[in-house]
């Protein structure tokens, strides 16, 4: 019986995605509000208060910081050691960054 394992990804392929989402992690904030305040929505709530997002700020303000505390673990986890962990918390990274930005777009 032949159990094949899924190839892992390299220590340096790693290294690579997480500083390329602690990169574009404050870009992605950036760009979405200017989206959310290009519309008339956003617009609204930040001239009058009126028709704000449902989302909580300390909501985003969570994902804001795990996704920069997972992308620093990532980076500072040992290389040749727990790769498939290490490769979990880009993932987790990657995809709390990605939830961010899909829940500032959600306020539109």
């Amino acid at each position: 019986m032949n159990t094949a394992q899924p190839p892992q990804p390299t220590a340096r392929a790693l290294t690579g995605w997480s500083l390329a989402g602690l990169l574009l992690l404050l870009p992605t904030v950036v760009v979405a509000w200017i989206a959310v305040l290009a519309t008339e929505r956003g617009s609204r709530c930040l001239t009058y208060g009126e028709q704000c997002s449902s989302v909580p700020g300390g909501t985003l303000w969570a994902c804001f910081w795990a996704a920069a505390a997972l992308g620093l673990l990532a980076l500072a986890w040992p290389r040749a050691r727990w790769a498939p962990a290490r490769a979990g918390a880009v993932a987790l990274q990657w995809g709390v960054q990605l939830t961010l930005g899909a829940l500032i777009l959600s306020g539109a």
